[in-house]
C-alpha cells in the first residue's frame, strides 16, 4: 500500500526539525524515519504513534496517550509505539519535543 502523499508531506512538515524526514510504506501503514531511525509509525487511520519506553511511555500515558495495539490469533498486542499527544499534532515544535525524545530511544534501541 502507497503512502499518501499528504499524510508524508504533513509528517515531514511536522517533525522537520528533527533532521532529516522520510516516510515510508509499511503493513498498511507507514514508518517515520530521522537520518534513516524509525522512531514513528503511522497506521491505517492517519495516527502518528512514538517509539517510547519507560519515562517517556509514562509521560505520553499520563497524558492521554494510548499505546499502538494490533490484533493476532485473535487478541489483541501491543508495541512500544505510543499515540502522539493532541498538542503536537498541530504544534511542529511540541511534535519535535516529543519526537527528539522518541528518536533518542529508537537510536539506543538500534544500538543494542
Amino acid at each position: 500500500m502507497a503512502v499518501n502523499p499528504d499524510l508524508a508531506d504533513w509528517a515531514r512538515d511536522l517533525f522537520g526539525g528533527l533532521g532529516d524526514i522520510e516516510v515510508k510504506a509499511m503493513f498498511g501503514g507507514a514508518g517515520v524515519y530521522c537520518d534513516g531511525v524509525m522512531f514513528a509509525l503511522i497506521d491505517r487511520d492517519d495516527t502518528i504513534y512514538l517509539k517510547a519506553e519507560g519515562v517517556l511511555a509514562s509521560a505520553l500515558a499520563a497524558g492521554g496517550s494510548t499505546p499502538f495495539t494490533y490484533h493476532r490469533d485473535g487478541a489483541p498486542r501491543t508495541m512500544g509505539y505510543w499515540r502522539i499527544p493532541e498538542d503536537g499534532l498541530d504544534d511542529p515544535e511540541e511534535a519535535c519535543m516529543w519526537g527528539a525524545r522518541s528518536l533518542d530511544i529508537a537510536r539506543a534501541a538500534q544500538r543494542g
